[in-house]
């Protein structure tokens, strides 16, 4: 039996997620995971960051009009990238048994939105198109000031054209939620703005080919 006192930042987000389908979590994420990925950013250079597209495999396309980020994939072969992976992988296994989610794997990438980018309004997975199940994001902002700009706005699955929430990007904040639900954009960025998404995933394989991930 699971006891939910003693994983309080796991259980608070599979509360939320079981009761609105969308979590947001100040300081979620320890000093010492933050400090590490702070760490691997400063390593990359600018050609480790791709312009990011939309869409997968076959249909990824680049288009600048709905987004402007940049991107590099994690992989677990990175010392310091392993860190937010393990991280991941154990909040992975916490919903499984908490919530009986069946998630199967989790891919995730550093953003950078350098001052002028933003993506517009989308949702993460489309039902029965996707094999995406939860969004998640963390900010790895210092001293973001509500005029920089670069908040997430989450609008109401019910309505897309009613805010439900409003994020600032600020330093450690976890944001988690049901990929096919809720339809979310990144405002105009005023500063450099860093962050990293990730999806978890279930096995949604073929003629018993595993559906790759990215």
């Amino acid at each position: 039996m699971l006891d939910l006192d003693l994983e309080f930042p796991f259980e608070k987000l599979a509360q939320d997620l079981q009761t609105t389908g969308i979590s947001i979590l100040p300081n979620f994420v320890s000093p010492d995971i933050l400090s590490k990925l702070e760490l691997r950013i400063a390593e990359l250079s600018n050609d480790d960051f791709k312009q990011a597209g939309i869409g997968r495999l076959a249909s990824h396309e680049q288009n600048k009009k709905i987004r402007r980020d940049k991107i590099h994939w994690l992989d677990s072969s990175n010392e310091l990238e392993s860190v937010w992976l393990n991280y991941m992988g154990e909040l992975k296994a916490y919903l499984n048994r908490r919530l009986f989610m069946g998630l199967f794997s989790y891919e995730s990438h550093f953003a950078i939105y350098p001052p002028g980018a933003f993506y517009k309004k989308h949702i993460d997975a489309f039902k029965g198109r996707t094999n995406r199940i939860l969004t998640t994001v963390l900010y790895l902002n210092q001293s973001w000031a509500s005029d920089n700009g670069g908040e997430l706005v989450v609008y109401n699955p019910d309505n897309h054209e009613e805010i439900l929430t409003t994020v600032l990007p600020s330093y450690g904040t976890l944001v988690t939620f049901l990929s096919d639900e809720f339809p979310h954009e990144v405002l105009v960025a005023n500063e450099k703005r860093y962050s990293i998404a990730g999806w978890f995933r279930v096995n949604a394989s073929i003629n018993h080919s595993i559906d790759p991930p990215k």
